[in-house]
Parts: C-alpha cells; structure tokens; sequence
C-alpha cells in the first residue's frame, strides 16, 4: 500500500485565503488585493509589510477560533471519502511549535478515519529553544523513508521531494500558477490506485 504525505496548510485547508479574508482584510481595511494576487508565498512584499509583520498576522491568526473553525477543501475531502483508503497517509507541516497542537487536532477531526499520523518540522521563531531534527520537509521525508508521494502547494517542496524519488502532486493556489484545479491536480494519485 502507498504512502502519500500531505502537507496540511493550503493543501488539506485553505489557510492562506481564511487568513487573508478573516484576518488580514479586517485589520487592514484599506487592503485592495483579493485573495487571487496574492502571487508570491510568503505575500509579505505584495501586502507592503515587512517579513515580520506577516509572520506575526499570519501567526496570530492561527491561534484564533477561526483557524481552529476552517473548513477542510471540500475537493480534498471528498478525494480522501472516494480514495482514501485505498492509501495510507501522514500529515506533514512546516509551522511554529505553539500553532501545531491546534493543528494536530484540525487534521485529526476532519481527516483521521485515514491519516493516522501528523508529523511537523518546526518554523523557528523568536522563542528559540527548540531542537532542530530536521530543518526542511526534505530532510524529514528522507529520515522517514516511507511516503511514496509528497501532495504540497509549494513547487520547490515538490522539487525537493523529488530529488528523494518521491513523487510530487502541486495543488494549484495563487502563488504557485499551477494551470487545473484541486480536482485535476489528484488525478495522478486516483490512477495509482490500479
């Protein structure tokens, strides 16, 4: 049976466009971007704010009910009902250490009948004090040796994955131009069911 990894955010859930759209627009009321421009991820140029300042919005947010509260890709999900079963699965993020228990608990709720383990290579930030294992998804992928395919929404993880002969699936989102959609971008792991 496959292993397939799934990267957690704007993979399994939209957290760019909830944060954007719940957060960002609502402390930024001036902000004339849609969700669509937001062309480079981390958007922090596009926005005109420093590094920083969108790690600490974006940060922020994750913490609140309303990151707990998003709603899983409905064509994500309907995948996993049709197919999931058929594979095993990890979830696999990159993100600070004090947002990953809300997150371990997002992915369990809606997606546990299949993945049955989460794993997360800490984002660092000013806390520190943190034992770094593995400073990349890359890194990770290649200590555990067993995902057959790496679904993410960052081309370079992708790219990445690749040079471990793991197999890559590039869910299409603003920053990364991938021309179909969700449901396209699956099609290569439906037809490794055969």
């Amino acid at each position: 049976m496959k292993t397939l990894a799934w990267d957690v955010d704007d993979v399994l859930n939209n957290l760019i466009g909830e944060w954007f759209e719940k957060h960002w627009r609502l402390k930024n009321p001036g902000c004339k971007l849609n969700y669509e421009d937001l062309r480079e991820n981390p958007p922090f140029r596009i926005l005109g704010v420093g590094y920083e300042d969108y790690l600490s919005s974006l940060d922020e947010f994750r913490l609140l009910p309303a990151a707990s509260g998003m709603m899983p890709s409905p064509e994500v999900l309907l995948w996993f009902t049709n197919h999931g079963s058929k594979f095993r699965h990890i979830g696999l993020t990159a993100r600070p250490i004090m947002s990953v228990p809300g997150l371990a608990e997002w992915v369990f709720k809606h997606f546990g009948r299949w993945i049955r383990t989460f794993h997360f290579v800490p984002s660092l930030r000013a806390e520190g004090g943190i034992p770094v294992y593995d400073a990349s998804k890359k890194e990770y992928l290649g200590w555990l040796g067993k995902a057959d395919v790496l679904i993410d929404d960052m081309p370079e993880n992708i790219e990445a994955a690749r040079e471990l002969g793991i197999k890559g699936v590039l869910i299409p989102r603003p920053w990364n131009r991938a021309p179909e959609g969700i449901n396209r971008a699956l099609e290569p792991l439906t037809s490794m069911i055969a």
